[in-house]
């Protein structure tokens, strides 16, 4: 029986993690039966924390809205506008709003044109989060915003129905996948997922039937530069910083490593042969220092997905093996996934020729949601299970 150890990144701490390690598993096995999978948790032991309570860091500052620039062409990818939705879940309602003409009264008898949306977010209220499950926890909130919002009456009054139904269904699903990356969850979905949500709600808020896949289209998004520079701000911490477990994981691992790679070997040898390991990010770098400092015969894989390991050892960074010295010979094959999307990924064949083989996936999201994806993206465990001993 293949064990697979697996391995996550930065910023992870429980009860996130045993939703990670449950989804990896269904994933792997769902392809292949007989595996054990061994999940090693060394956020909790050995993760960074901020051990004065944040004294060591600056205020939040605010940033001013840049230009306006202009909208993707017809056919172009939509993952730059997702980027713009999840900084500003609201930006296609602004500028339909922008749009509309001045409020004026309505003659006797009329229906005001955000009366059925609004009747058909209630229903969609009393319905929870579950329509859009499979993107994690918030429609609910998010609905209830939308419903609430002074922005909604004057998109209405902009925008045809079956056009503000799809407005409106982007706003909720951006509304719900900011959530996640504002906390830092280490699920974050796929576009496939996420547009199949967005066609579901926007057949329910009233739009005709159509194509499954409901892109960004005309309205968004003419703000990217604005949105794009909040989107920044509004990670700078997380991502630069050492203000958050993501970043100070990475520098307490670099200078205080040893525990982890000890808790690492432990664990393995106390495993049949043969063993895969599958690390995530942080994990990977891990997992590499460990097989280069100590041989580990029974592990025959080394899975890597976003990981920050051949930027590390190029740069002269990584704690066990400095470039230009070879990868040694006790290392097993390596397989490397990368998202080319993922600003935090980085290929090994250029480096290790014959010992590393790189394959790029695709989870059709934008950076950082896209580093986060990667476990929720079927092409991943397929070329993983491909490969397991």
């Amino acid at each position: 029986m293949t064990a697979v150890v697996f391995i996550h990144g930065t910023g992870v701490r429980e009860p996130g993690f045993s939703a990670l390690a449950g989804r990896f598993a269904a994933g792997v096995s769902a392809l292949r039966g007989g595996l054990r999978v061994v999940p090693y948790y060394w956020g909790g032991a050995h993760g960074a924390a901020l051990a004065a309570g944040g004294a060591s860091l600056p205020p939040a500052t605010g940033t001013g809205r840049g230009p306006l620039a202009p909208g993707p062409g017809p056919g172009d990818d939509d993952t730059a506008d997702w980027a713009v939705l999840y900084a500003d879940p609201y930006a296609e309602l602004a500028l339909a709003a922008a749009g509309s003409a001045p409020a004026e009264e309505l003659p006797p008898g009329s229906v005001p044109p955000d009366l059925r949306v609004r009747a058909r977010l209630a229903d969609l209220l009393a319905e929870g989060d579950g329509p859009a499950a499979e993107l994690g926890p918030g429609l609910a909130r998010a609905v209830a915003d939308l419903a609430a919002h002074p922005l909604l009456a004057p998109a209405a009054a902009s925008l045809a129905p079956d056009d503000l139904a799809e407005v409106a269904a982007r706003c909720l699903t951006a509304q719900v996948v900011a959530g996640l990356l504002d906390t830092d969850a280490p699920l974050v979905p796929v576009g496939v997922t996420r547009d199949a949500v967005v066609g579901r709600l926007a057949a329910v808020l009233g739009a005709s039937a159509r194509g499954a896949e409901r892109g960004v289209r005309s309205l968004a998004l003419r703000v990217a530069s604005s949105a794009a520079s909040r989107a920044v701000v509004r990670r700078r911490r997380a991502l630069t910083e050492a203000a958050h477990p993501a970043a100070g994981d990475v520098l307490r691992y670099l200078s205080r490593g040893e525990a982890v790679r000890a808790g690492l070997r432990a664990l393995i040898a106390g495993l049949e042969p043969p063993v895969a390991i599958v690390a995530h990010s942080l994990g990977g770098i891990i997992a590499l220092d460990t097989l280069v400092l100590t041989p580990l015969p029974q592990v025959r894989l080394l899975a890597t997905a976003g990981t920050q390991a051949p930027f590390l050892y190029e740069s002269g960074s990584l704690p066990s093996l400095e470039h230009p010295a070879p990868l040694p010979a006790h290392v097993p094959d390596w397989l490397n996934l990368y998202d080319p999307r993922d600003l935090l990924s980085y290929l090994g064949a250029g480096l290790f020729p014959g010992r590393v083989t790189d394959i790029a996936v695709d989870s059709r999201q934008p950076f950082p949601a896209a580093h986060s994806a990667y476990w929720t993206n079927a092409e991943v465990y397929r070329h993983i299970v491909e490969r397991l001993p």
